[in-house]
This record gives structure tokens, C-alpha cells and sequence, in this order.
């Protein structure tokens, strides 16, 4: 994939700006700690203020750089695992597609936001499915989930929350750092950084190689490359800029083990000669301008590129049956897609008085483009890769975004955030081989929120939010056969109320919560129509995470989720009946975690507990012999242990053994069984310069 030309200069400056930086004098490393090195801007969902967090009328749950370190996770869903809330619905061990659901929503489905440093990430918000690239944990070095009506401030598909993940900052000087494990995973990561000598710009690069034969023979060979260059301009303004390139050839499918064979304690590929090639490419530029104290301006553009090729070999069903397990023909299509995104999302906060109540107020807008190309080939595999095109269309959608809310601090303990969103999105289809499916849609949405804080103690706050969350129909659904739906977007009317706090060595969240999810799209049933807004669902449960640090370097933590409620409202058809549960929604969730840090050692062993669940919305409980779709899924719970051992400042090792007692478990169902990955093995290391 090249990059078009009009990025060229700029990628051509980030370069230049990083050579610059790279050249600063050695001598001047005595000077590091009297020189104020420039932080790069970028949109965070929770600044960095001391504050932050009792600022927010919703739970907040990060992930820093010294949990991601002691976790050792191969993916960012790995991380997500420690958030209460939070379920993973585990493909292959490296989740190179993403499956999270929140609070009792399908974790199949794709109903919370994901972001990097401000950035959708998903490759259609309005467009196209949004799981077809999850970003590599390798570059992260913190990440950020955020519930509650502060969610509003960032975007469509908010129902579930805000996940952000953080990208790190360049580093000064050179680092490498690797690890090997089980099924000859092996992976490289080399950062290197800059400043200049008055510190007012820096630059760095990170590039990772990662390539495993896999867990069931399920292949991959990953690489990731990310620069960053960022410098102040004067006193009062600081620009930084990104430029990421990924790409991953994976050898996984949707199809599964069938269940003889899962039972018999099968390890292979199920689709062997099925892969899905993924690649992207992306750059934002952040501009933060200190207009005057009490008043900043945060700006940042950027536009990104996914490729998803997928090619999967078609089966012979009946002989499938026969062999207790897929059978393949020689014909092979190509589901291909490709999604381009151009945006800017622009932040002004100023502080103020209104009615003689101090308070701070935050005015945003956001212009977005996004446009899907989608083909399918049919190839064989004599002829691989070629063929006749079948299905070639391209959706696109313009969205426009202004959001507003006022923080009024009402007294030195409550603080009262009003807030307003609305969204105004337009939807065009067109097809390629038949200009008869041709057609457009246009939606306007108003989203209002209120939240509130309120200090009990000082070490206790109370916090609770209203707030009405949407998530916008595809263009798939809301244009058929050149016919508008005349969909809305699905809503959620969502209330939380939670206490937080720290006292000494313990800090803690508890939270309770209901989503009243409605006018979900499901199929007609008149008008001439395809589909209809017409589903609801309710969701009911209870978060509470706790952790306590005691002064000779043992701690204990972990988070709970419970959820009894996570129901269908009415019959949907098909099966589906009202009191039925969503499908990749456990009722409980559990993880705990002991340790132990002091000095240079680092040991932690974690214990993670996830409760049956449906595989469909029809809740069938027993699992077919081919395992398509329907079944519960058995309640599983994997045990983890991980350590380091900081040699000096500059070295440190590290080690893991993930699923220490070797369960097996159904992770997921999906036209077969997907397995739980077994024990691993893995070690590492990493020194900087």
C-alpha cells in the first residue's frame, strides 16, 4: 500500500524533524534534567491532571505503563481483561480481530468506541464493521476506559463506552527488547529518540516484528512501525505529528474445530489454507494552543487507511458431516475491503462563570469522512488470488459533530456537567455492477447528558450520570436494493451512579448501572421494508474493582462484574424470544490479582474467571457437531503468572507462563468451536542505550 501523494511532505517533515532530533550533541545528556522536554499534544480522554479523574461524572478504569508491563499481554485485548466490565470473546491469542463487549453488551458485536490518542480507530464508524483491526499493544504505554455520560464528548457508538489507547512517546536514546515463547513466537522491538538541546522538540520511532506459528497452526507474521516528532511553537503553542504503518498476515477464518474433535483434544487448524491479510496505514497531526490561562484550544487532524483481504476456500458441506470435520473445494473467494477516513476534531475549554457558579466549558466539533470499497473475487486454487469480481460496491458517509458541556462547580465538593451532542451523518451507497442498489440515507441525532460529582470524604467521592447514547445504522443496513430504510440510529438511554476513592495503601470503584438499549435494527415485518428499528434490549449489573499496595511491596487486586440482566425485550423472531440473553454475555466476571515488588523484582500471579454464556440469541444450550453459532458455552477460568527482574537501569528481564494449569475451554462459537489458547511459555528482555 503506498501513501497518496498529498502526504508525502508532510511524512517528508516528520523525518526530518526526527534526523534533527537524533543529531542533538552527546555531550548535552548531563543537561537532561535541566531542559523541559516538549510534550507532544494529542487528545486524551483523561488528561494528565492531577485532578482528572474526580473530574469525571463516570467510572474510569486505566491501564498504565506499570500494569501493561506487568501483565506482558500479546494483545490489547489481553490488557482490556483487567477493566470490570469488560469481556473479550478470544478468537486466537494475538487478537488480530477485535471482540469486546461492555457491560452485558455482545462482545461480538461492536457498540463502544475505540480510539488511539483521540483517533477512531475502527475502520467504519458509519461504513462497515468495525472489528476488522485491533492496534498492536506493543506501542502502548497506557490505556483509558471511560464510562458514563462523559463518554458523549468523543463520538457515535458510545453505548458501551469510550476505550482510548495511548500510544508511547519517543524515548531518549536507543532501546531493544525481544521475546520468545511457545509455538515459536518470536518478536523484535526497537524504539530510538530525541530531543533537541533546548528540549523544545523531540522525535522517535518504534518498529516491532512479531511472527508465531500459532496456536492450532494458526500463523502469523506481524510488523508495526510508528514515528512520532512533535516541538513547541513559542511560549503558548506545541504542534506533533504520527505516522503509523501496520500490516499482518494471519492464517485464521471463521471456521472452527467441530465437536468431536474439540472433545477428542484436537490442536489443528481447522481452515488451513484460509488467511486474512490486514494492513493499515495512518497520520494525525495535534495542534494545543495556550491562548490565555484558563483557555486552550486542542486540534487534531487525521485521516487512515485499512485493507482487509480475506480468502476463504468454500466447503463441501456433506462431506464435512461424513469426516467430523470441514471439507474444502477447490473454489476460493476473496471477501475484500478497503476503508479510507479523512477527519478533524477540533476542542476549545475555557474557564468561566456562569450564574455566578465557577466551572469550565468544552465546545467541539468534528467533520469526518469515510468511504468503503467492497469486492469479492472468485478464485480457485489453481488460479489463487484472481478471478472474476461478483460484488463491488463502494458506501461512504460525511458526518458532522458538535458537542458542548459546562462543568459547574456548584461548591468546593459537587460539581454539576451538563452536556449536549448532535450528530448529523449522510449515508450514500453505490453499486458498482447494479445502479439500481443505489441509493442514500441521512440521520440527525441529539444527545443530551448530565453528570455529577460530589465529594464525601476525602477519600471518598460519589459520582452518576444520564446520559442518551447512539450508534448509527451501516450503510449495508440502512440503504437495501437502492430502497432507504428509513432507520434511525439504535439509542441507549444509560444511568450509573458509583463511589471511588483511595485511602492509603487501597483504592477502589464500585459501580451500578443500567442501559436501556432500543430501536435496535432487526428485520421487518411491513411496509415493504428489509429492516426496521423495532429491537430493545436491557442491561442491569454491578462493577467494583479494589486494590491494596502494603508498604513491604506485596499488593492485592481485582476487579468484579456482575450482570443479571442482559436481556432481549420482546420476540425478535427466528428464535430470539423476549427474557432470552444476548449471546458473549457471561453474567459474572472475575479477576484477582497477588504480588509482590520490591527493588528489582517484580512477580505477579493473576487468576481471570468468565461465567457461561450463550453463543446465540435463541440461548440453545446444547452444542451441534458442526458448533454453528448456537450452544452455552462453559464457564472457564485461567490462571497467569509473570515476573521481572530490572538487572540495572539500563536491562531488565522477563517472563510468563499464561494458563499456567493448561485449561481448555470454548472461547467462542462461529461456524465451529474456538479453542481457548493452551499454556504458554514466554521470555523476554529489553536494554536501552
Amino acid at each position: 500500500m503506498q501513501n497518496p501523494a498529498p502526504f508525502r511532505p508532510a511524512i517528508k517533515l516528520l523525518t526530518l524533524t526526527m534526523a534533527a532530533a537524533f543529531n542533538a550533541p552527546a555531550a548535552l545528556a548531563d543537561d537532561k534534567q535541566n531542559k523541559q522536554v516538549v510534550e507532544l499534544p494529542r487528545i486524551s480522554v483523561i488528561d494528565s491532571s492531577a485532578d482528572a479523574i474526580t473530574k469525571q461524572p463516570g467510572s474510569i478504569s486505566i491501564v498504565d505503563s506499570e500494569q501493561l508491563e506487568r501483565i506482558q499481554p500479546l494483545s490489547t485485548e489481553d490488557a482490556l481483561r483487567r477493566v470490570p466490565g469488560v469481556h473479550i470473546k478470544g478468537e486466537e491469542e494475538t487478537s488480530i480481530i477485535g471482540n469486546v463487549g461492555i457491560r452485558g453488551l455482545s462482545a461480538a458485536d461492536y457498540k463502544s468506541l475505540i480510539l488511539e490518542d483521540g483517533v477512531p480507530i475502527a475502520p467504519g464508524l458509519f461504513v462497515g464493521n468495525g472489528r476488522y483491526y485491533n492496534p498492536r499493544i506493543q506501542r502502548m504505554e497506557e490505556i483509558e476506559v471511560l464510562k458514563g455520560a462523559a463518554a458523549l464528548r468523543y463520538g457515535p457508538n458510545t453505548i458501551g463506552g469510550v476505550i482510548n489507547y495511548k500510544t508511547k512517546d519517543p524515548i531518549d536514546g536507543f532501546a531493544i527488547g525481544g521475546r520468545i515463547g511457545t509455538h515459536n513466537y518470536r518478536e523484535t522491538t526497537i524504539e530510538a529518540g530525541g530531543a533537541t538541546p533546548s528540549g523544545e522538540a523531540r522525535a522517535g520511532l518504534m518498529y516491532t516484528y512479531a511472527s508465531s506459528d500459532g496456536f492450532q497452526d494458526k500463523d502469523f507474521d506481524m510488523q508495526d512501525f510508528m514515528a512520532k516528532a512533535g516541538m513547541a511553537l513559542g511560549d503558548n503553542q506545541w504542534l506533533g505529528a504520527k505516522f503509523a504503518y501496520y500490516k499482518n498476515d494471519a492464517n485464521i477464518s471463521y471456521r472452527g474445530l467441530f465437536l468431536d474433535a474439540y472433545n477428542a483434544g484436537a490442536d489443528y487448524n481447522p481452515a488451513p489454507d484460509d488467511y486474512f491479510y490486514n494492513e493499515r496505514t495512518s497520520f494525525d497531526v495535534n495542534h494545543l494552543w495556550e491562548i490565555r490561562p484558563g483557555m486552550s484550544l486542542s486540534t487534531v487532524a487525521y485521516w487512515s487507511q485499512v485493507s482487509r483481504d480475506y480468502w476463504r476456500f468454500a466447503v463441501d458441506n456433506a462431506a464435512s458431516t461424513a469426516a467430523g470435520r470441514w471439507v474444502y473445494t477447490n473454489n476460493l473467494a476473496g471477501n475484500n475491503r478497503s476503508f479510507d477516513r479523512i477527519g478533524i476534531d477540533s476542542r476549545l475549554t475555557v474557564e468561566n462563570q456562569l450564574f455566578g457558579v465557577k466551572g469550565e466549558a468544552e465546545i467541539g466539533v468534528r467533520i469526518m469522512e469515510e468511504e468503503m470499497h467492497d469486492q469479492r473475487v472468485q478464485a480457485t486454487r489453481a488460479a489463487p488470488r484472481s478471478g472474476p469480481i461478483d460484488t463491488d460496491s463502494i458506501d461512504s458517509a460525511t458526518s458532522y459533530a458538535l458537542f458542548m458541556q459546562n462543568r459547574f462547580d456548584v461548591t468546593d465538593r459537587l460539581s454539576i456537567t451538563p452536556g449536549l451532542r448532535i450528530e448529523r451523518y449522510e449515508q450514500e451507497r453505490e453499486d458498482r455492477r447494479n445502479a439500481a442498489n443505489n441509493g442514500d440515507s441521512s440521520n440527525t441525532e441529539y444527545l443530551p447528558g448530565i453528570g455529577a460529582t460530589y465529594k464525601l470524604t476525602p477519600a471518598a467521592q460519589l459520582y452518576g450520570s444520564v446520559y442518551k447514547a447512539f450508534s448509527p445504522p451501516l450503510n449495508s443496513q440502512s440503504i437495501v436494493t437502492g430502497v432507504n430504510q428509513q432507520l434511525d440510529a439504535e439509542h441507549s438511554i444509560n444511568i450509573e451512579i458509583g463511589v471511588r476513592g483511595s485511602n492509603g495503601g487501597l483504592s477502589y470503584e464500585f459501580t451500578a448501572f443500567q442501559m436501556d438499549f432500543d430501536n435496535q435494527i432487526t428485520p421487518a415485518i411491513s411496509g415493504g421494508l428489509t429492516n426496521a428499528n423495532a429491537g430493545s434490549t436491557l442491561h442491569r449489573g454491578l462493577e467494583a474493582a479494589m486494590e491494596y499496595r502494603w508498604k513491604n511491596g506485596f499488593r492485592l487486586g481485582g476487579n468484579l462484574t456482575w450482570i443479571p440482566t442482559a436481556d432481549y425485550q420482546e420476540n425478535r423472531g427466528g428464535g430470539i424470544l423476549e427474557g432470552n440473553r444476548l449471546p458473549y454475555s457471561p453474567e459474572l466476571l472475575a479477576n484477582l490479582a497477588v504480588g509482590y515488588g520490591a527493588g528489582p523484582l517484580d512477580v505477579e500471579l493473576s487468576w481471570q474467571y468468565v461465567d457461561d454464556q450463550y453463543g446465540d440469541g435463541q440461548n440453545n444450550v446444547a452444542i451441534t457437531q458442526t458448533a454453528i453459532w448456537g450452544g452455552l458455552l462453559p464457564s472457564y477460568d485461567v490462571i497467569n503468572l509473570t515476573g521481572s527482574y530490572a538487572v540495572n537501569k539500563q536491562f531488565k528481564v522477563f517472563a510468563a507462563v499464561k494458563n499456567l494449569a493448561d485449561e481448555r475451554y470454548i472461547a467462542g462459537l462461529r461456524q465451529g468451536i474456538y479453542v481457548g489458547p493452551e499454556r504458554t511459555f514466554e521470555l523476554g528482555a529489553r536494554y536501552q542505550f
